[in-house]
């Protein structure tokens, strides 16, 4: 969802800022702008000592403008720290039963997780990814399918056993996971 946001905002940011700024540009160079437009020629400014001081003497003018000047930093630091989010989990904390616990790196259960899912019959390639936090991760696996693989054993055997083993290997109570298959690209085969 956050790449869609990311998308959309940048999309319509560029947009405007494309529309006006070729529109001042081709003020600017002597073209004449549509009569709806604000600037009338080259030596016009932008916003005259009339249009700033039109509002100031009405009660409402400032906490409006704060409050808007206010919502837009506010979604600029949402957006900023959805940015620097971390989408994947750096370390899994394992207990170890003596209260300290042990970190293990994420990418090393990811790629443990993974090689043991891409062993299981009928599963040519997998990749996983761990989210959440540290003492409670999640995983999403993807699978690619052999193309005589039965999709519900496949499902079952990573179920049962890798994703068992890593939730046991690292002493987690639980270990959800959303698991994706698809399977890979082949020919048709003839039947005679």
């Amino acid at each position: 969802m956050l790449r869609t946001v990311n998308r959309v905002l940048l999309g319509l940011l560029g947009l405007v800022l494309v529309l006006v700024g070729g529109s001042v540009l081709a003020v600017g160079l002597g073209a004449g702008p549509p009569s709806w437009w604000v600037h009338d020629g080259r030596d016009d400014v932008l916003l005259s000592d009339a249009d700033r001081a039109r509002w100031r003497d009405d009660g409402w003018w400032w906490p409006t403008v704060i409050g808007v000047l206010a919502l837009i930093v506010l979604l600029a630091l949402w957006w900023l720290t959805a940015q620097l989010r971390r989408r994947r989990l750096a370390e899994v904390l394992v207990e170890t039963g003596d209260g300290e616990g042990a970190l293990l790196r994420g990418r090393a259960m990811e790629g443990v997780l993974a090689s043991e899912a891409s062993a299981l019959d009928g599963v040519e390639r997998a990749r996983v990814r761990l989210t959440g936090r540290r003492n409670a991760p999640s995983a999403r696996v993807g699978l690619l399918l052999e193309a005589q693989a039965v999709p519900a054993e496949a499902l079952r055997r990573t179920c049962e056993e890798a994703l068992a083993h890593a939730r046991d290997s690292a002493g987690l109570e639980r270990l959800p996971a959303t698991v994706e298959l698809r399977a890979v690209k082949h020919r048709a085969e003839r039947v005679s």
